[in-house]
C-alpha cells in the first residue's frame, strides 16, 4: 500500500514521507491540480475547452520545470533517460575511448575474439558450454592491470578469478554481453564469432564493439542475474541518473539518497524484513548490481568493499576512472 503524504516514509528515515522520499513528480502533480482547482474557483464560467487549455500549458510547463527531487533535471528530461532508446538519450553523448585497455570487458571480449580468429572464426566450448579453462585462465592473468585489483588483494576462485568460466563472473559478464550484442553466438559445441563482427575486428579493432557492448549492458543485460536476491527490481532505466549523479560527486552514500527521493517506488518494491530495511535492501542492490558490477566490470569505477574502520563507518566513495569521463559527457 502506498503511503499517505503524513504516514512515516518507508524508507526508514522516521520523517514523514512528504518530506522525504515523496515522488517529485507526484509533487508536481499535486500542485498541478491546485493550481487548477484554484483557477475554476476563480472562473466558474471557464469553459471546457479553456480549461483544457489551461492544463495542457499548465503540465507542459510543469514537465520542463527543473525539480530539486530530481537533481535539477525536469520530469521530461527524466523521462527520456528512463524510456528512450539507448540512441535517443538527451544531454549525453557517448564516446568511445581510444585506449580500452584498463576495462575489463572489453579486454576480455578481445582474447574472446583473438582465440576465435585464430581457430577460423570459432572457439571450443566445455561440455558444460562454458569458454575453455586456457581462456580463463589467460583472463584470471589480466587482473593485476585493471584499477579494481586494488581491491582483489587474496587471488582465489571469487568474483574475478578461476579455473572456469562459472567461477569467473566477469568474463562470464562479458561472454554474455557479447552474445546479446551479436557479436558470439554458441552452436555445436564451439562459440563463433559472427562474420559481420569478424570484419568489423579485422578492419577496425575493438573500439568497433565499444558502443554495441554497452547498450547491450545497459538495456537488454538482465542485472539481477548474478545474485540470489529474489525480487523483480529493475534499475537498468536508472542507470544514467545514477551514472550522471555518481560522475558528480563520487558518493555511493549521497547517490543513495538522491534514488530513494527521485524515485521511491523503489523503495515501495522492497518491502523489507527483521534484517534489513527497504533503504538498505535498496543500497545493497545499488552497490552490487551497479557500482559493482557495472562500473567494476567496465573500468568505470572503483569502491573499496571495507565499510568500517574498528567501530567508525567509512564513507564510502568511488574512485572515478578515466575510461568514465572518456566515455560519457553530459550537458545538464
Amino acid at each position: 500500500m502506498k503511503p499517505g503524504r503524513n504516514s512515516p516514509c518507508p524508507c526508514g528515515s522516521g520523517k514523514k514521507y512528504k518530506r522525504c522520499c515523496m515522488d517529485a513528480i507526484s509533487r508536481q502533480y499535486a500542485e498541478v491540480f491546485d493550481d487548477i482547482a484554484q483557477t475554476v474557483a476563480m472562473n466558474p464560467n471557464l469553459s471546457l475547452d479553456d480549461l483544457n487549455v489551461f492544463v495542457e500549458q499548465r503540465m507542459l510547463e510543469r514537465n520542463n520545470q527543473p525539480e530539486a527531487g530530481l537533481c535539477g533535471l525536469s520530469p521530461n528530461q527524466l523521462y527520456n533517460w528512463m524510456y528512450a532508446p539507448f540512441t535517443e538519450l538527451d544531454l549525453v553523448t557517448f564516446n568511445t575511448p581510444d585506449d580500452l585497455s584498463t576495462s575489463p570487458v572489453m579486454r576480455y571480449l578481445e582474447l574472446i575474439l583473438d582465440e576465435a580468429m585464430a581457430n577460423e572464426g570459432s572457439i571450443k566450448a566445455t561440455s558444460k558450454g562454458n569458454l575453455p579453462a586456457k581462456l580463463v585462465k589467460q583472463a584470471s592473468d589480466l587482473l593485476p592491470e585493471f584499477a579494481l585489483a586494488e581491491y582483489e588483494t587474496i587471488p582465489s576462485i571469487s568474483e574475478y578469478m578461476g579455473s572456469n568460466e562459472d567461477k569467473f563472473n566477469a568474463l562470464h559478464y562479458t561472454n554474455i554481453l557479447a552474445e546479446i550484442a551479436d557479436i558470439i553466438y554458441r552452436k555445436s559445441g564451439r562459440y563463433h564469432v559472427k562474420k559481420t563482427a569478424q570484419k568489423q575486428y579485422q578492419n577496425h579493432g575493438l573500439q568497433s564493439f565499444f558502443l554495441p557492448m554497452l547498450e547491450a549492458a545497459v538495456a537488454n543485460y538482465n542485472w539481477s542475474y548474478l545474485d540470489a536476491w529474489e525480487d523483480e527490481l529493475d534499475l537498468r532505466m536508472f542507470w544514467l541518473f545514477m551514472l550522471w549523479r555518481l560522475k558528480n560527486h563520487g558518493s555511493v552514500d549521497q547517490l543513495l539518497d538522491e534514488v530513494c527521493v527521485a524515485f521511491p517506488i523503489l523503495l515501495e518494491q522492497l518491502p523489507g524484513d527483521k534484517y534489513s530495511t527497504p533503504r538498505e535492501q535498496l543500497d545493497f542492490r545499488i552497490g552490487t548490481r551497479f557500482v559493482k558490477r557495472f562500473l567494476g566490470y567496465w573500468g568505470f569505477a572503483t569502491l573499496n568493499p571495507k565499510r568500517y574502520s574498528g567501530e567508525t563507518r567509512l564513507p564510502r566513495n568511488v574512485s572515478i576512472q578515466p575510461l568514465l569521463t572518456q566515455t560519457f559527457t553530459f550537458s545538464v
